[in-house]
C-alpha cells in the first residue's frame, strides 16, 4: 500500500536542555511522539514532540527531507520512543537516540492507532517490533483493525566505541509514575506498597548474609 511508511531512524538533541528531558519521566521508552516538520535557514527539519508538547529532538536532513515527502503524501507521522544513548565523544559528547517512526493513511487511523499501542508496549519491554513492512502485512493490519502484529523484531542498533545505551526499557519506576499517571490511584498506591516491601526484604536479606 502506498499510503504507509515505516522505518526505525536516529535522532539527536539540540542542545542540553533537550538532553535533560530525555533522561526525565516525561519521556519514557515506548512513548508515542508526535512530528513537526518544516522549513529552517533553507532546509527541511523534521522535530520529534512528547505528549507534554515538548520538543525532545530532531531528525537527520535526509530523514527530515523524506518526512516532508511523507507529510505531503497527507499521511499521519507518528513516532515510538526506542532508546536514548550517550556518546562520549567529540568534546563533551552528545545524546541521541532512535524512534520508530510509523505514517499512514489517514483513513486507517484507527486500525493503525491500535497498531501502534501494541508497539508502545513491546517497545516499554525492550522489544523492537519491525515497522518497515510490506504491503501484505499493512494489509493484514488494517483487515485486522490493528490486531494483526508482526513477529519480526529489530535488533538495538551495533553498541558503537565510547556509547553507553541510557534507557532502553520502561523501569519499575517508570510503569509506576504512569499507572499513576492514568488516574487509577488505588493501583498507584498499592504499586508503591509492594516495591517498598520488596526492598525492605531485599536490605533484611542483605544485613543477614553480611552481619
Amino acid at each position: 500500500m502506498s499510503d504507509y511508511f515505516g522505518r526505525y531512524v536516529d535522532f539527536h538533541t539540540a542542545s542540553k536542555k533537550e538532553a535533560g528531558q530525555l533522561l526525565g519521566a516525561d519521556n519514557m521508552i515506548g512513548d508515542v511522539l508526535d512530528i513537526e516538520c518544516g522549513m529552517e535557514d533553507g532546509a527541511h527539519r523534521a522535530w520529534l514532540v512528547n505528549r507534554f508538547g515538548q520538543r525532545i529532538g530532531m531528525l537527520n536532513a535526509d530523514d527530515s527531507r523524506e518526512l516532508s515527502l511523507v507529510s505531503a503524501r497527507g499521511l499521519r507521522m507518528r513516532a515510538v520512543l526506542s532508546f536514548i544513548a550517550f556518546t562520549d565523544h567529540p568534546g563533551e559528547g552528545f545524546y541521541w537516540g532512535q524512534v520508530a517512526l510509523i505514517c499512514f493513511g489517514k483513513a486507517h487511523e484507527e486500525a493503525f492507532g491500535r497498531f501502534i499501542e501494541k508497539v508502545s508496549r513491546r517497545m516499554g519491554d525492550n522489544v523492537r517490533t519491525a515497522v518497515d513492512l510490506g504491503p501484505d502485512t499493512v494489509a493484514r493490519i488494517v483487515e485486522s483493525e490493528g490486531e494483526d502484529l508482526p513477529d519480526k523484531t529489530v535488533p538495538m542498533s551495533k553498541k558503537e566505541k565510547d556509547t553507553a545505551i541510557i534507557k532502553c526499557r520502561r523501569s519499575v519506576t517508570d510503569k509506576l509514575i504512569e499507572t499513576g499517571r492514568s488516574g487509577n490511584k488505588g493501583c498507584f498506591i498499592a504499586s508503591w506498597i509492594f516495591l517498598l516491601a520488596l526492598v525492605t526484604i531485599l536490605v533484611f536479606t542483605l544485613k543477614s548474609c553480611f552481619f
